[in-house]
């Protein structure tokens, strides 16, 4: 075995000549690949004035250096690129997405989200939960429900938000319920960067209900937010 098995670092071998450019090979690797910073996961071309030791996540339908190098980290070290063939359960911090990606094996992806707190239990399994339940959402049409819901008997505090891409075609968004397009805030703001914190009263929920985007004045064209809702849980007795 001349490497190893996780990162493929190359082993020294005996006997063999000029040792120093082997290990110098597992140095800059391991320079790359150790607490992994990306700059940017969304090129698909280099950039054309790439920093030492910078990192990058191929994007799909690479070109020029990288074509065929799709989803593999691309680290610019000594005056080269070097290319790097992530597995499964690698994560990475996203500069310009200020987030953190892991890869499952074919794409590089968001982490599942959310957040529990057992606050308190009884000896007999009753529990009050806390839960923050998180999901990005791609904006499009008149309206776009979440995938993650608020749960059956939940009693929910707020629900945030935080405009992660910019929105394009409506030139605003309430963020609620069916039944309630702006219980958790009204005229919200597309621009990238942009949060609100939709703080209401505590509010039972009999249903398990998704959060709703709607669109002002026209229709979501593009564009994506993240939301949190926040919420107790109150589990019965398990015997």
């Amino acid at each position: 075995m001349n490497e190893t098995p996780n990162l493929v670092l190359p082993y020294i071998l005996e006997a063999q000549a000029q040792k120093h450019v082997t290990h110098n090979e597992a140095i800059r690797a391991l320079d790359a690949l150790v607490q992994l910073v990306i700059t940017s996961q969304t090129l698909a071309a280099p950039p054309a004035a790439p920093l030492e030791g910078e990192r990058y996540i191929i994007a799909a339908g690479a070109t020029g250096l990288w074509t065929g190098k799709d989803t593999r980290i691309a680290a610019w070290q000594d005056g080269a690129w070097a290319y790097y063939l992530p597995k499964a359960g690698w994560q990475a911090w996203v500069i310009d997405q200020v987030q953190m990606l892991y890869f499952d094996g074919t794409v590089w992806q968001l982490p599942p989200r959310g957040l529990s707190f057992v606050a308190n239990a009884s000896l007999n399994g009753a529990q009050t939960r806390f839960d923050i339940l998180e999901e990005d959402i791609a904006l499009a049409g008149a309206f776009t429900d979440s995938t993650i819901v608020i749960p059956d008997r939940a009693i929910v505090f707020a629900v945030t938000s935080r405009t992660t891409t910019a929105i394009t075609g409506a030139s605003g968004y309430d963020c609620g319920i069916i039944g309630d397009p702006a219980k958790y805030g009204g005229a919200l703001n597309i621009i990238a960067g942009s949060t609100n914190s939709g703080v209401t009263g505590p509010t039972a929920f009999y249903a398990s209900t998704p959060v709703r985007l709607t669109a002002n004045a026209a229709n979501f064209t593009g564009g994506s937010v993240r939301i949190g809702i926040h919420l107790m849980l109150c589990r019965a007795p398990t015997s």
